[in-house]
């Protein structure tokens, strides 16, 4: 074990040079996936042998090129739920487990209608129809390569997953005026923006960029909530931390939305708005 201290500190100190905040951690984590275990069993393992550590060195030195952890482990967890994740579709974040958080702490009758906009993954579909069993949870994306893996993701669950570009005009008709909750975690870095390497290298851009002010797809989304929502319905849209008050505006202009809060992630960031749908007029 000894040696296995060793290596996992200089795999820290490899990926804290490379700028990696979590260094650390993920040196740990890194190790654990190779062998099989949960990071906090890593001290009482059996003492790996020589093909660990050549197979160690490898992926320290891919996530030093900043290949994400979660293309290296191939999963990715997200609130209750570990979603399976690689090249082709954007890496779920801690900063969405906000709008999870808010999203299961409302009541929504037995037997809901919730439909997860840009879906990728099918994080937020996931996580909800494990919270909400008997709710109806729809999945929607416009991308084949991200839906293969939602469609990994919800093996065995009820999840419906639709393939459908939410910029055209009419998405799921049938669903009009019956939704009980929609929530959106779109594409919102206004294009140019600054990301993160991993994010630039390895996320499909389509996923990533909204447009010259990052709100192009957040229109569609709320056009398409102000459809699907029965009166009362509610809604959650994440977005880049310097629309707040965009989204809240644009919600508002609609004349469709009340209650309309704008919200912060856990690390304190603005993040998204919650609205409900008002009734008809």
């Amino acid at each position: 074990m000894t040696r296995l201290r060793r290596a996992i500190d200089s795999a820290a100190e490899q990926l804290a040079e490379a700028g990696i905040d979590s260094a650390r951690y993920d040196a740990e984590e890194l190790a654990a996936h190779l062998v099989g275990a949960e990071r906090g069993r890593l001290p009482l393992i059996d003492a790996p042998g020589d093909e660990f550590f050549g197979r160690y060195r490898d992926i320290v030195a891919a996530r030093s090129q900043r290949v994400p952890l979660q293309h290296l482990t191939g999963t990715a967890a997200f609130g209750p739920v570990t979603l399976r994740v690689g090249p082709g579709v954007f890496i779920p974040r801690p900063e969405t487990e906000a709008m999870l958080e808010w999203a299961t702490a409302q009541a929504l009758g037995a037997r809901p209608v919730i439909v997860d906009v840009c879906t990728g993954s099918g994080a937020l579909a996931v996580a909800l129809a494990r919270h909400r069993p008997a709710a109806r949870v729809i999945g929607i994306d416009d991308s084949d390569a991200a839906l293969a893996y939602a469609r990994r993701n919800t093996e065995g669950t009820a999840v419906e997953l639709v393939r459908a570009d939410i910029a055209a005009t009419e998405v799921l008709t049938e669903l009009d005026g019956l939704v009980d909750l929609v929530v959106a975690n779109p594409p919102y870095v206004p294009d140019g923006g600054a990301v993160e390497a991993e994010v630039a290298q390895h996320d499909p851009p389509h996923a990533v960029f909204g447009g010259a002010d990052g709100m192009a797809v957040i229109v569609a989304v709320i056009r398409l909530a102000g459809r699907w929502l029965r009166p009362g319905g509610l809604f959650a849209v994440e977005h880049d931390d310097t629309t707040s008050a965009r989204t809240v505006e644009m919600l508002d202009g609609t004349g469709l939305f009340e209650d309309i809060e704008a919200r912060c992630d856990l690390a304190g960031r603005p993040r998204f708005v919650t609205a409900r749908r008002g009734e008809p007029s």
